[in-house]
């Protein structure tokens, strides 16, 4: 039987339309018959979701960020609240979720977007749908909405998630750690020679990579400036993602130093992340996960705010990167990193694909 696969995401950065691609592509990879269906969530959550999931972020983290704080907190973080948004959210989505559900007729779910795996876990326990539910969970930690009771499998990027995971799920759901969210690219060694060559780099020097992620925020220009101050930094490259006018500003402010080199949006991370000594990076996520894979130091840097919080406070309890919330800790880090130099890691290579599961699913569906 040919698998039916309908992968829910939000096009609301490449935090999730990215890992919803590459799943799809390694579930061809494992079963080339497969029907994958991407399927971009929020118009069929309707418009008062699909504004505070979009619009809101658009406004919030350029201009209020302290908004973002406040919002995270209501939504996520506050026991009292949570449970009336939870609420609220399902209400307000499940109409048109469910006329989405039954237009594809898939034989499995997956959700890498978190608003709608929390709708997704409380229609399957309440049996108003009867496909098999997978929740795909990038983030490292801030579990709530990401991780939902109801939900068949969560999938999970790292093994330290899964104590938060169970502690919001309960009971004895499985609950595993997989690669597929990242290009297979990161499994595979490459020599940072090469990767510099690749690029177009100088094979000698240091050379840092500042990110903002897709969305192109946080402290990108002080983090540039100060990396800088270092003498033994030959290089730094700065990824602005999709924001142009980021890239636009930067292009214009360091036109003609030689030690800067400013991109875009970029498809060829494996590469940036091997060719790099250390990486700094504003939004956690899978930025940082693909640079343990490939085995360059990270300092989180630059923003922090909402759900960062979290994340910044579990990479430094796991010892996953580094956290610096002024110039002078970032200094501080830069050099503690470049001292420390780029570890090789094997931890990544054994784990099973997410694939693997997504398709157990259906099969069973």
């Amino acid at each position: 039987m040919t698998p039916r696969v309908l992968v829910l995401t939000a096009s609301v950065g490449e935090g999730h339309d990215r890992p919803a691609r590459l799943l799809a592509e390694q579930i061809h990879r494992e079963q080339p018959d497969a029907v994958v269906t991407i399927e971009d969530c929020l118009p069929a959550l309707g418009r008062v979701v699909a504004a505070l999931s979009a619009g809101a972020p658009r406004i919030v983290f350029y201009r209020f960020l302290w908004l973002w704080d406040l919002g995270f907190w209501f939504f996520v973080r506050s026991a009292v609240t949570r449970p009336l948004t939870q609420s609220l959210l399902t209400r307000l989505g499940t109409p048109g979720l469910l006329r989405l559900i039954a237009r594809l007729d898939p034989d499995v779910i997956v959700s890498v977007y978190p608003n709608v795996t929390e709708i997704l876990g409380r229609l399957r326990r309440s049996d108003r749908i009867d496909v098999p539910v997978v929740a795909g969970i990038t983030d490292l930690a801030g579990m709530h909405y990401w991780a939902s009771r109801g939900v068949d499998v969560h999938l999970l990027t790292h093994p330290e998630s899964v104590q938060e995971v169970r502690q919001v799920i309960g009971g004895d759901g499985p609950i595993h750690c997989v690669h597929g969210f990242t290009s297979a690219e990161f499994l595979e060694p490459r020599p940072q020679a090469d990767a510099r060559r690749e690029l177009g780099l100088p094979e000698e020097g240091n050379m840092i990579l500042v990110s903002g992620g897709g969305w192109g925020v946080g402290d990108i220009l002080g983090a540039i400036e100060i990396t800088l101050r270092l003498d033994e930094v030959a290089h730094v490259v700065c990824l602005c993602g999709r924001n142009d006018a980021l890239r636009a500003q930067l292009a214009a402010r360091f036109a003609g130093d030689e030690r800067v080199r400013v991109e875009g949006f970029t498809e060829q991370m494996s590469d940036w992340m091997a060719a790099a000594d250390a990486l700094v990076h504003s939004t956690g996520g899978l930025t940082v996960l693909e640079a343990l894979m490939r085995g360059c130091p990270a300092i989180s840097y630059g923003w922090g705010r909402g759900h960062l919080r979290l994340n910044n406070e579990a990479f430094l309890r796991f010892g996953l990167a580094q956290v610096a919330g002024t110039p002078v800790e970032l200094l501080t880090a830069l050099r503690r990193a470049l001292a420390g130099g780029r570890t090789v890691t094997s931890s990544f290579v054994g784990l099973p694909s997410a694939a693997s599961f997504v398709l157990e699913a259906a099969d069973a569906a």
